[in-house]
């Protein structure tokens, strides 16, 4: 796109200067008497062909300025792009519409607990500073609950089997730390839920699936 710009800026100013050889060449043709000129008249044509001259140069560089500002412009444009396609995609990874990838913690829980265990558990780990959640490859999003009683829990109306897992992306020793430090969340869910039974696995690479879910609000409009 630049190079374009350059050879149409460049070509302009040429068939500028080219009419204007071709305008004097012409009026010079009309007027061949210029060895008949006193040297006052030559000198005072001199002095306009100068002056031409300079208003030409002055043309060529406002020519340049512009394509510069052109050139500048468009690398702005092309940034500005970019970084709107690079904010698009951090939101859409927020808001669970795209599946993402990085370092987290699998938790996997069997035994007899309740859905409120869960989200406890599940409230600890946002807390901890969780970017993306899934239980049982079902992401979580704003309105996915965990709900039942224990041994009847399901998740986005899907019930879940005895012994789930929970994955997780976020900091693996943040993540492991709160969840198993002495009165966390699991030692509050072991007193609680005694027949439950909760381990946490740090891991260099977690894996969760986007939302299933249609995230379009039903009755709340942007208010610009």
């Amino acid at each position: 796109m630049t190079s374009s710009r350059q050879r149409w800026a460049i070509t302009l100013v040429a068939a500028v200067l080219g009419l204007l050889v071709v305008a004097q060449l012409r009026a010079q043709g009309a007027n061949p008497g210029l060895s008949n000129l006193s040297a006052q008249e030559l000198t005072l044509v001199i002095a306009n062909v100068n002056t031409r001259n300079e208003q030409l140069r002055a043309e060529v560089a406002a020519l340049d300025r512009q394509l510069t500002s052109l050139t500048e412009a468009q690398s702005r444009g092309e940034s500005a792009l970019g970084q709107l396609r690079s904010d698009l995609a951090a939101l859409e990874a927020w808001a669970g519409l795209t599946a993402v990838v990085g370092p987290g913690v699998s938790i996997r829980i069997s035994g007899e607990i309740g859905g409120e265990g869960i989200e406890d558990l599940l409230n600890e780990l946002r807390n901890a500073g969780a970017e993306a959640i899934a239980v049982e490859g079902v992401r979580v999003v704003p309105g996915t609950v965990v709900y039942g009683a224990p041994g009847e829990l399901s998740v986005e109306n899907t019930p879940l089997p005895d012994g789930f897992e929970i994955r997780a992306i976020g900091s693996p020793q943040i993540l492991t730390g709160t969840l198993t430090r002495s009165g966390g969340v699991i030692a509050q869910l072991g007193a609680t839920y005694p027949d439950a039974t909760i381990s946490v696995t740090p891991l260099d690479s977690v894996s969760i699936p986007a939302t299933d879910r249609d995230l379009v609000p039903s009755d709340a409009q942007p208010s610009l």
